[in-house]
Parts: C-alpha cells; structure tokens; sequence
C-alpha cells in the first residue's frame, strides 16, 4: 500500500480594524514506497486517501471537525474566539484596531498546523521533494488602523506568479526566490498586505491527470499555498483576475476557484462590501487601509458576454466606477490605488497599450487625483509616467520575458527591467515609494533590483511619488 501524509496549512485570509478571517486546510500526499518521491493527491483521487473528502482547503472544503479559533493579546490572554463545525475558516470578531495579535487553531480539540512542518524543496539526492522544512507557523498578524487615523503603510505588489514550484524548472525557481523576499519583508518590514496583479495559477504548470491546472485545490498548492506559505498565514492577499485564471487564455475558466482559494464571497462581495464591490460578472472591490490609503481592484479580463471587451467596459460596473473615483472628494483619502492584471501602459515585447483603459479609466484616474496604478500581464517590470500618474508594471513574480520592450514613447516608459522580481510600496503621509526586490543576497536580507531607461542607463531606485 502506498504510503501517506497529511500537511495541514493556515490561512490569514483577511483582517479589518476590528476581526480576522482565518482559515484552515490542508494537502494529502502519498509514494508507493519509502525510497520514492511523494506526489500531492489530486482532488479527484482524495476519497481513496480521505474517504468522502473532495476538496482540501477553501471556501468550499468540507470541515476537518469541529474547530475553535483564539486571537491571544501580548500577555498570552485570549481576547476573542470562534468556532465552527460546519466551515474550515471563521471571522473572529471583537479585536481593536492597528493592534498586533498572536493565534491559533484547534480541530476537535487538537492544535492545527503545530510543530515542525514539512515543505517541498531540494532534498540530498537532487531535485524536489517533501521533507521536514525545519520551520513552524508564527501565527501572528495585525489589525488594519481604524477608519479616521493617519497611519504608514508597507505592502507588496506580486503579479504573474503561479507557475508552481514542485517541477524544478527556472520559473520554480524564479517563484522560489521571490517567495523568499516576500517572507522577509513580512518578517521584516512590517509589510502588512499583499496586492496580487492576476496569473495567479498557469495552465500546464503541475502535472494532471486531465492535462490541465488551476482548475483543482492541488493545483494551488504548488502555485499559492505553498510557495507563499509563512507569508499566508500572517498578512492578507488580496487578487485581481488575470488571463490565465480565465478562459481568456485557457480552455477553462478558473474563476471559481480563485473565488474559492481567495475566499471573495465573504470578502468582496455586495453582501460583504456594499456599494464597495461589483460583482456578476466580473469582480471589482475596493477597500481602505486607514484614512489615507484606498485599494480599487478592477477586473480586466475578457467579457464572454461582451466580445472582445473587457468586464469594466460593462455597464453593471458604471455606478461602481464612478464611486470608487469619484470627481469631487474633499474628505477621501490621499491615496486611490487602483490595480488590475492588464497595464494601461506597456512598452511590450509582447503586450502594447491596453487602448480601452486608456480611454475609459485614465479619464477617471485623473479626474479622482490618482497618482499611481499597479498591474502585471507583461512579464517584465515597467514604470511609466503619463500626465502626472505613475504606472507601475509588475508581471513577473514567476514568469520572465527576456527580451528588451520595443515601444518606450507610446508607453511613456521611464524604466524597466527584464527580472522575476516583487515591488514593495511604503506610504508615509504625502509619499510614496515603490521598490523592485529580485531575490535575497548574501546576507539574507532583500536586494533591490537595479533597472534601466529606454536609453540603457541605470535608473536609480526606489521611484518616489508625490500625492501633491
């Protein structure tokens, strides 16, 4: 009989100035004999090893038992809890803001994801595998500021990652790489979000029975949960819809499972959101960090039902637009960040301009004193500047595009750079900064990545941005 293991994950799903969503799940592997190599059972195949289970970790997963949530202050005291049997995740309510936190999880009256955890990587023999990855979950997070205070904010963009890392190819290790830069500024930094540019699972990256990837719970956790793994269970990700979550560019569309893995029912829904999201179809959100800082997610991808046009060309999403840029805002915030996977500007190699957010959005960026935009799509990374707005391109978290981008005057480009990489952005009153991170040198700590102008100088980072 082949043998079996059962790695059990966390997830910080999302936090609020006042609760928590926290989620639980895990991944089932097995090998047919103790001298080969594990392999993650497939959703399919999960009954043979789970009898009635098919599905791992999400939304939808069937509960693992009857499971207690306790947030614990700095003392050790426990300051709120929730249970549930009927769920793998739960809001715990009842926490102050800007206020950090440590917690944890039992399932039927046993500590969740505790100890030594085993990760997949290198192993002495060569190539990957599982095995003891020598670490434990820090089970710690902080609450957002409340509505009204005036506080900094550190957050990583990420774009284009979902390669998946259990195939020891380069765009592995690519995503390994930059994986490890996000733990450190986590750890580090004070990072306190994750804004994600869409790809967040590629087709064709982790081998399936069907031929097909993204579509299944084993899928993600090559692609998401673990590459991102420490980094989940402290800070919250929060997507955007990309191409190759989409039918745009695969033969299935993934969007229920980005639904299901990012939770966005409970969180970015009109029933969770109010006037604050726009869903069916399509998912747009925004939320705020604080008084000065506002994220609008915007959905870029292909329409079905409206061909070759993009979901925020649909009229559905026109009262929600107009909110979320609005041309007379006195008491808004400083700070409007809207984020899509598609750029408005792009000098390529391989993707232009995107022609219908120039004409459609940019009119609302600048009516509504946006400053600077983030998406990905492009495998590279790219700054533009365009009528007083900073368009930040990050799309390559784990996929490259080597080659150099042709269209610099189009695009209004004024730096670039052919690396896998992620931005961290750092807002302090009327400023931004946003530095490109490739990987971690020699003395572990993150090493910014050097770009260049459309003349081939080296542009000096960070790129600091003005609100004024």
């Amino acid at each position: 009989m082949p043998e079996t293991r059962f790695e059990s994950f966390v997830h910080l799903v999302d936090v609020g100035p006042e609760r928590a969503l926290v989620a639980w799940g895990g991944f089932w592997f097995r090998r047919d004999a103790p001298a080969g190599r594990w392999r993650v059972v497939e959703d399919e195949l999960l009954d043979e090893v789970d009898p009635g289970r098919i599905d791992s970790i999400g939304a939808r997963s069937a509960p693992y038992g009857a499971a207690l949530v306790e947030v614990l202050d700095d003392s050790g005291d426990v300051v709120a809890a929730a249970r549930t049997d009927t769920a793998n995740h739960t809001w715990v309510e009842g926490l102050r803001p800007d206020t950090g936190y440590r917690y944890r999880i039992t399932v039927d009256g046993r500590p969740w994801a505790a100890g030594e955890r085993w990760d997949w990587g290198p192993v002495p023999r060569g190539g990957l595998d599982l095995r003891p990855g020598g670490r434990s979950y820090d089970l710690r997070f902080r609450t957002h500021p409340a509505p009204d205070a005036r506080v900094s904010l550190d957050f990583v963009v990420l774009g284009d990652y979902g390669v998946g890392i259990v195939v020891d190819s380069e765009s592995a290790r690519r995503q390994r790489r930059v994986a490890r830069v996000l733990e450190r500024l986590v750890d580090r930094s004070g990072v306190r979000l994750v804004v994600g540019t869409g790809d967040n699972v590629y087709q064709g990256q982790v081998d399936r029975v069907d031929g097909e990837s993204g579509g299944h719970d084993d899928d993600w956790y090559s692609s998401f949960y673990q590459p991102y793994r420490y980094a989940l269970a402290r800070v919250p990700f929060y997507p955007a819809v990309g191409n190759h979550d989409t039918s745009d560019s695969e033969t299935a569309d993934d969007r229920e499972e980005v639904r299901d893995n990012f939770f966005t029912d409970l969180r970015f829904t009109p029933a969770a959101a109010g006037e604050r999201a726009s869903v069916e179809p399509g998912m747009f959100y925004r939320f705020r960090f604080g008084a000065d800082v506002e994220f609008v997610c915007l959905d870029t991808s292909l329409a079905d039902s409206l061909p070759n046009r993009h979901f925020f060309e649909s009229p559905e999403h026109q009262g929600f637009l107009d909110r979320a840029f609005p041309a007379d805002d006195a008491g808004g915030p400083t700070w409007r960040f809207p984020f899509s996977h598609h750029p408005t500007y792009c000098a390529g190699p391989h993707h232009p301009n995107t022609a219908s957010m120039v004409d459609k959005l940019v009119p609302l960026f600048r009516r509504s004193g946006v400053r600077a935009v983030f998406a990905g799509h492009e495998h590279n990374f790219q700054v533009s500047r365009a009528d007083g707005i900073d368009y930040f391109l990050s799309g390559a978290g784990g996929q490259l595009r080597e080659e150099a981008p042709r269209d610099f005057e189009a695009a209004h480009t004024v730096a670039w750079a052919a690396q896998s990489h992620l931005l961290l952005a750092a807002v302090g009153g009327d400023t931004l900064t946003v530095t490109p991170y490739a990987a971690l040198g020699a003395d572990g700590e993150p090493e910014a990545m050097t770009a260049l102008g459309p003349d081939n100088r080296v542009v000096e980072v960070p790129f600091v941005v003005s609100a004024s």
